[in-house]
């Protein structure tokens, strides 16, 4: 979670008010989180038809604001005003004059989404040295697996590594959409405390067939068909198989695939814990030694080396799709 969502979250809830908030920025999920606190946490119910006031930044004035904040709150020690759109209100710097000012008894929410508030002007100033201000951006892709995971310790559901992976995958970098898909889960299976594989593909339909870290087992397995129709799947949807992603993915599979030819003939217990593995999974990861022997494997750890420089465009002019193509046929060569 960002560090200073969570600062003025907390500082709400334990009914900490600044005279004002702005908060800004291309990513939806902060801003709606903050401004359902705004309408729905701050005032009592019997308190919100008087001192809850929502104006909208196409149809209201700068007036309108500042006139609305002016008013004195009716049976409530506080009231509440929140002005979505805020990068439509014509003369927004007007609201300056307000800022400078604040009413002690009004709690003003200015929400500028979707663009970031000039941070040259005095009321981004105003905001960040006598109010509260936030920048929502939207999280790299290479940030989402953390985040998930992170968000899933928030809600006391355990989310793996592998499947944070899978997620931001399939499903980008939405927060909200990544949330809503979560809480499906969640509401079909209450009982459960983690989320697993075969909780994603039944209640998200993300498809385990299909799945990019499932690919490298299918590459040192037997069945052919199924890798050519998988690698036939991802060079049709190449979102679904970034290759760095896909690479990374392939030199965990060949690292423990290294390792494993160094384990023949230990007891199994000791062979899985030197793995990091369980059992089953060591049964796999020891067949597939007989086709992968230890030169293959180094060899197969040499290529991603390379194809890893190429994927971000390092002495490589070519899309990915034709990457993915030249590594699978050199792996299998």
């Amino acid at each position: 979670m960002n560090a200073d969502y969570k600062k003025i979250l907390q500082s709400l809830k334990m009914r900490q008010y600044a005279p004002f908030y702005l908060v800004d920025g291309d990513e939806n999920y902060y801003i709606d989180e903050l401004s359902a606190h705004f309408e729905n946490d701050i005032l009592l119910p019997h308190e919100k038809d008087f001192n809850l006031l929502v104006l909208y930044g196409k149809e209201a004035t700068w007036a309108d604001v500042v006139n609305a904040c002016r008013r004195f709150p009716m049976f409530a020690e506080k009231q509440v005003v929140i002005l979505k759109d805020a990068a439509n209100l014509k003369d927004f710097g007007e609201l300056l004059g307000y800022l400078e000012k604040p009413s002690p008894s009004t709690v003003l929410l200015i929400e500028h989404r979707y663009k970031k508030a000039d941070g040259k002007t005095r009321i981004v100033k105003y905001a960040k040295d006598k109010g509260m201000y936030f920048n929502s951006e939207k999280i790299k892709d290479t940030s989402m697996p953390a985040w998930i995971q992170e968000y899933g310790r928030e809600i006391g559901f355990a989310i793996g590594e592998r499947e944070a992976q899978t997620l931001s995958t399939y499903l980008g970098n939405d927060l909200q959409k990544i949330v809503n898909e979560i809480e499906k889960v969640r509401i079909n299976v209450p009982d459960e405390k983690e989320l697993s594989a075969a909780l994603i593909q039944k209640y998200i339909g993300i498809s385990r067939e299909y799945n990019v870290f499932e690919f490298p087992e299918v590459l040192t397995g037997n069945d052919r068909e199924k890798l050519y129709r998988m690698l036939s799947f991802f060079l049709a949807s190449p979102k679904a198989a970034p290759m760095p992603l896909l690479i990374g993915s392939f030199y965990g599979h060949f690292s423990i695939l290294y390792a494993a030819n160094f384990v023949k003939g230990k007891p199994e217990k000791d062979a899985a814990a030197a793995l990091g593995t369980w059992p089953s999974k060591l049964k796999e990861y020891m067949a597939a030694t007989q086709h992968w022997p230890l030169a293959r494997v180094e060899r197969a750890l040499i290529l991603l080396g390379n194809y890893s420089t190429y994927a971000v465009g390092i002495n490589n002019n070519t899309d990915d799709r034709e990457l993915l193509k030249e590594l699978v046929g050199k792996l299998l060569a």
